[in-house]
């Protein structure tokens, strides 16, 4: 009895019309070959369908280079997330790049802009946005590096 119950509510969630907005299984699967495969699926939106995404994702192992691409149904990321040489630039400098932020120029806020990646034309207004919120990018006397460099990240992005 139990074994013809399960089974009922197996067949049952397979035929389970769409519970989430379009693009909403994706939010909860991930992205990699199972959300590529299956993104034109009828049964992408229903539970089993999510599961075998969920599935397919976590055995391909191409998540990571989805993301880091753009491929695989994956967004490519926006924002800096790890650059280690602009971590050890901001450790080694954050006395000289409180100095130039708060000046709005100078040789380490230079640095900063050709780590970042920020075009030479867009380099000024980039200096003038940091300089003007200086006390958001150095909150405390004593703040890590790490954080400042979050800060301007979230700066420069938002």
């Amino acid at each position: 009895m139990k074994k013809v119950i399960v089974g009922i509510v197996v067949v049952s969630m397979m035929f389970v019309t769409q519970v989430f907005a379009a693009g909403e299984a994706q939010k909860n699967t991930g992205c990699g070959l199972g959300a590529l495969a299956m993104k034109d699926s009828k049964f992408s939106e229903t539970l089993i369908g999510q599961l075998v995404m969920t599935f397919l994702n976590g055995i391909s192992g191409n998540g990571t280079f989805g993301i880091t691409t753009g491929t695989s149904e994956c967004k490519a990321p926006t924002k800096v997330v790890e650059n280690e040489r602009l971590k050890e630039f901001a450790v080694a400098n954050v006395d000289n790049l409180a100095k130039d932020i708060a000046m709005g120029q100078g040789e380490s806020l230079e640095t900063l802009a050709e780590l970042m990646s920020i075009p030479a034309e867009s380099r000024g207004a980039t200096y003038a946005k940091l300089q003007s919120n200086f006390s958001n990018i150095f909150t405390s006397e004593n703040i890590e590096a790490a954080d400042v460099v979050d800060n301007i990240i979230a700066i420069i992005t938002g």
